[in-house]
């Protein structure tokens, strides 16, 4: 480490930079939070850093951030057809393989997981999605639920099933 912070110059930084190595004060660092890119079937080698100087947090972390948050948010207006809906989709292609997702906290998560995964892939829907739980207890009276689930992404061009 060297003996001056790398933005604000100032004597004896505590940390150092994830990206650039270079020494950095803590009033100066940027923080990245540990599940910041949680949803993510790949995390970028990024994440596995949690302190970065200002100009690399800015060039490098700021514009993954903002990619995986406007993939999170087409996540959440994916469309989903259960398997009871398995009438209307038919016709639909199930080309890719099928996405599975396990140990989730809730049902919300389970289809928000599947959604990011089809964005990730590039596409618009997932069919045949059966969500499933699991209660699991942990001795006495405690019991929690571990839900998981498995969804074939697809790509619809109907607008009439997109609405």
């Amino acid at each position: 480490m060297e003996n001056t912070c790398v933005v604000c110059f100032k004597p004896k930084p505590t940390l150092s930079c994830g990206s650039c190595e270079s020494a950095v004060c803590k009033k100066c660092a940027q923080f990245l939070e540990e599940g910041s890119f949680s949803f993510m079937s790949e995390a970028p080698a990024l994440s596995k850093h949690t302190t970065f100087c200002g100009p690399c947090y800015d060039s490098a972390v700021a514009p993954a951030l903002e990619d995986y948050q406007a993939a999170w948010n087409k996540a959440r207006g994916i469309v989903m057809f259960f398997m009871e809906d398995s009438k209307q989709t038919r016709f639909f292609s199930r080309k890719e393989k099928e996405v599975k997702i396990e140990d989730c906290p809730d049902k919300d998560e389970v289809l928000l997981r599947l959604g990011f995964h089809a964005v990730e892939k590039g596409f618009n829907a997932m069919v045949d999605v059966e969500v499933n739980y699991k209660k699991i207890r942990k001795g006495g009276t405690y019991t929690t639920t571990s839900w998981s689930g498995v969804g074939i992404p697809t790509q619809v061009t109907s607008k009439r099933l997109l609405d």
